[in-house]
């Protein structure tokens, strides 16, 4: 979620940070989220103080003290060794959280609105039983249909998506149960400590699992490797899932389309070329 960000000090003296919605059920959905990965015990997140159609209060995490930090440098306040573990764990920890499950692809977090947000883009939580059907009727035809609307892409060239929607059925590997996803996992949204990698500003949902690991990949993170080598022995992936990356790839860069334009246009496109 994006919005309005500042720092307030509890009766306790605790250092709370409280956000303010850039929109209608934007804190409830992340409040909603944030708890629901919690829920497992097994990734830390931002403890969640409360939470209002406009207000969402939360736990301040310090990155201070962090091996990988600021943007995702590595080597600040740790040894190489260290990171590399904090890294390690995250991918345990991400596996873990995954198989805590969701009731069915597309689902919200209990007491989360279904009319979500990621980032400053409307993101629609419906839930459907099977992976390919839904990820191209709510994950990717609408916002082709949000970039063709607004000109970034051409008609033309939206029907290359709707080719690949086609194919998903064959393009998306072995079944998979519904995973409880982070949803808009790039590196700015893992805040690395000492105690491990928090993750924050989540997109909850129930979704596949490949999902969050693409959305790692696709704009950098530090010690992506040794996240996947640690996701991979705790609970290995389906043969042909790195040929698979791309497709998950495809819903976060049509949404960096409908927000930012023509440049991840391009690069949605090419996915969806190469993949019709």
């Amino acid at each position: 979620m994006s919005g309005a960000l500042t720092e307030a000090v509890l009766d306790g003296g605790d250092v709370v940070v409280v956000k303010r919605g850039h929109a209608p059920g934007a804190t409830a959905a992340e409040g909603a989220g944030l708890r629901w990965l919690a829920e497992p015990a097994v990734v830390p997140i931002p403890v969640v103080h409360g939470y209002d159609e406009q207000w969402l209060v939360l736990d301040r995490i310090d990155e201070r003290a962090a091996g990988l930090g600021g943007g995702g440098r590595i080597g600040r306040g740790q040894s190489g060794r260290g990171t590399m573990d904090t890294a390690a764990r995250l991918g345990r920890d991400l596996a873990a959280l995954h198989a805590a499950g969701a009731p069915a692809f597309g689902s919200p977090p209990p007491d989360a609105p279904a009319a979500a947000w990621i980032g400053l883009a409307p993101m629609e939580n419906t839930p459907g039983p099977d992976w390919p059907e839904w990820y191209a009727e709510h994950r990717v035809r609408p916002y082709v249909r949000l970039a063709r609307d607004r000109g970034t892409l051409s008609a033309e060239e939206a029907g290359a998506f709707d080719r690949v929607c086609d194919r998903l059925p064959a393009l998306s590997g072995p079944p998979e149960p519904p995973s409880r996803l982070h949803g808009d996992l790039w590196n700015g949204n893992v805040l690395w400590t000492r105690d491990g990698a928090y993750l924050i500003d989540p997109a909850a949902h129930g979704g596949h699992r490949e999902t969050d690991l693409a959305m790692l990949d696709l704009f950098g993170c530090p010690g992506l490797d040794r996240i996947l080598g640690a996701y991979a022995e705790t609970a290995p992936l389906s043969p042909g899932w790195r040929e698979r990356i791309e497709l998950h790839q495809l819903f976060p860069l049509l949404v960096h389309t409908v927000l930012f334009g023509r440049s991840y246009a391009t690069q949605a496109l090419s996915i969806a070329q190469r993949l019709s």
